[in-house]
C-alpha cells in the first residue's frame, strides 16, 4: 500500500535520505566515489532543495510505503520552454525497486504535466545509467545528447522526451 503527496520542506531530510542511499548503488558501477559525494552535496544540500519547495522552482513528490517515504520525484516547467515539463529527479530505494513505484510515480508526473496543458515531458539520464531501459519502456526517447559541468566533473547525459 502507497500513497502519494507533494512533499514540504518539512520533507527535505526524507528526500536526502533517499537521494543518499539510491546514488550509492545506481552510480558508483559508472561514476567515480569523489564525483557522486560532490554531486550528491551539490544537488541535494538541504538548503538547496528547501529553497526548490520554498519558491517552486521543483514540485517534489514523495512516495510512501504505509509511514515510511521510499520514493520521490521532482519536476517543473522548463526554465527555457514552459511548454515543456522537466522531470528533474526519480528515486526510489533500493529495497523497493522493482515494485513499480518509478512508474507511479511518472505517471503521476505526465497526469500533472498533461493537467497543466502540457503535451511534452523530458529529463535527463547518464549515457551509462540502466534506468535508460526503464524511460524508454516508459515511452520516453532520446532527442539529444548532453554533457553538463558540475564543478569539476561532467554529467554525460540523454535528453529523452515523451509526448503525452
Amino acid at each position: 500500500m502507497y500513497t502519494i503527496r507533494t512533499a514540504t520542506v518539512k520533507d527535505v531530510e526524507a528526500i536526502i535520505q533517499i537521494a543518499d542511499e539510491t546514488w550509492w548503488v545506481t552510480y558508483s558501477p559508472i561514476l567515480e566515489k569523489e564525483q557522486i559525494t560532490f554531486m550528491l552535496n551539490e544537488i541535494y544540500a538541504a538548503e538547496k532543495i528547501s529553497k526548490q519547495i520554498e519558491t517552486g522552482a521543483q514540485t517534489f513528490m514523495l512516495l510512501l510505503e504505509g509511514e515510511e517515504p521510499v520514493a520521490f520525484a521532482a519536476y517543473s516547467p522548463r526554465e527555457e520552454n514552459a511548454d515543456i515539463y522537466k522531470l528533474h529527479k526519480l528515486y526510489c530505494l533500493p529495497k523497493t525497486q522493482g515494485k513499480g513505484y518509478g512508474k507511479v510515480l511518472i505517471n503521476e508526473v505526465v497526469q500533472r504535466t498533461t493537467d497543466a496543458g502540457k503535451r511534452i515531458l523530458e529529463l535527463n539520464v547518464n549515457r551509462y545509467n540502466n534506468a535508460k531501459t526503464f524511460y524508454e519502456k516508459m515511452g520516453f526517447a532520446v532527442v539529444s545528447e548532453d554533457d553538463i559541468a558540475i564543478g569539476p566533473y561532467w554529467m554525460n547525459d540523454y535528453v529523452m522526451r515523451k509526448e503525452l
